[in-house]
């Protein structure tokens, strides 16, 4: 006999998914109607015009895809790559590596430009990679979620125009926590997903594509690989025209336009400095207690908090007593810095005084059960140091 579900509640302050505020919970069990019923057909009109404001732009196309971040990510490259187009992808961490490792399969020639994991990548490669080739599309992430650094991208996009490229930026972790600025910086397209900053449970991928871009999905000489990710014909059931194309998410879409009236609600900029200071009073409490951050100074993200696991530490062993012993979860390394870095998320519903003090109060006594020595409440009063002065 298979017991009623029941899942022990968890402080997910990892790389993501983020803690859910209730209120998203409660509208995905909002009641079904149907995909092109007119209420919903409403619905999806507020969903949009609540992702253009959170991703900073007027942008028509802009919807959400059905499936993770990872679908927006295929999304992008299989309408905007033609076999034999010559691609620029910045790669300085996992998710680099996985667009150069799509727009391969697209039959695209990647010519990569590599920076050390934790730092950003040099604007001038851009311009010389640019200037050395045809490339007509650029692919960077914005905010590396495997590093925790955030890249500067204005720079960039100017280099793009002047070669007439498209921009695509990874915004999987920024949206809803940082400004993305589209419009003001110059993203042609770009996509994210709601299980990090927008604090909505994993199950679509925001787009945004300007007319410069949707100008070359137009030219296409090619059919799009995908069926199901064809903008050409998503755009229409998200548009005046409300064609079917398939049935949508229609729980998902409530709980997104949920999470982004929350966004609307608290205001952009306010959100913004929240994830600034809790991000600060995190970092100020670890480094009290002997932990180096990983990302580059001065380009790191407030809500993805990467730290150096120290020397004579096991990192398994960390996160797992975090766990077991006080139901907070973080995330590990990935690929190459695996066993070697930890990345603690202050992302959305989960950014809060409370949770970085938590988060302190439990490295302390993981560390502590390793043999790791640490004052007691070092990194507790640090914090709360930030925390005094931001109230000045």
């Amino acid at each position: 006999m298979y017991k009623e579900l029941s899942v022990s509640k968890k402080n997910l302050l990892g790389a993501g998914p983020s803690s859910v505020d209730p209120k998203v919970l409660k509208a995905m069990s909002t009641p079904l109607v149907g995909h092109l019923d007119p209420e919903f057909l409403v619905i999806m009109n507020e969903t949009m015009d609540l992702l253009r404001h959170v991703f900073q732009t007027q942008n028509k196309l802009t919807m959400p895809m059905s499936g993770t971040g990872s679908s927006g990510m295929e999304t992008v490259f299989v309408n905007f790559i033609e076999p034999g187009d010559d691609v620029i992808v910045g790669i300085n961490g996992l998710f680099g590596m996985r667009m150069a490792d799509i727009a391969n399969r697209c039959g695209a020639k990647v010519h990569p430009i590599e920076a050390e994991w934790g730092r950003i990548i040099d604007p001038d490669q851009v311009k010389e990679k640019l200037d050395a080739t045809d490339a007509k599309l650029v692919a960077i992430v914005h905010a590396e979620t495997s590093t925790g650094v955030c890249q500067p991208l204005k720079e960039i996009s100017n280099y793009c125009k002047e070669k007439e490229a498209l921009l695509i930026a990874d915004c999987v972790t920024s949206l809803g926590g940082m400004p993305v600025n589209i419009d003001e910086t110059g993203i042609d397209i770009a996509y994210s997903g709601t299980q990090k900053c927008l604090s909505c449970p994993p199950g679509l991928a925001p787009i945004t594509v300007n007319d410069r871009a949707l100008e070359k999905l137009r030219k296409r000489k090619t059919p799009v690989l995908s069926w199901y990710f064809d903008l050409s014909m998503l755009q229409n059931y998200w548009g005046k025209e409300r064609f079917y194309h398939h049935t949508a998410p229609i729980s998902m879409i409530y709980a997104l336009r949920e999470a982004l009236k929350i966004v609307y609600e608290e205001g952009l900029e306010s959100r913004f400095k929240r994830h600034q200071l809790h991000s600060k009073a995190l970092v100020r409490g670890l480094e009290s207690m002997g932990i180096e951050m990983f990302a580059q100074e001065g380009h790191r993200l407030p809500m993805l908090n990467a730290f150096k696991i120290p020397a004579g530490t096991d990192d398994v062993k960390l996160r797992k007593y975090l766990l077991e012993e006080l139901g907070i979860e973080i995330s590990g390394g990935l690929g190459a810095l695996k066993g070697k870095i930890g990345r603690i998320g202050l992302m959305g519903y989960s950014c809060d005084k409370s949770n970085v003090m938590a988060i302190l109060s439990g490295l302390e006594l993981a560390f502590m059960a390793q043999n790791y020595c640490i004052e007691g409440n070092i990194g507790i009063k640090a914090a709360e140091t930030v925390y005094r002065q931001s109230c000045c």
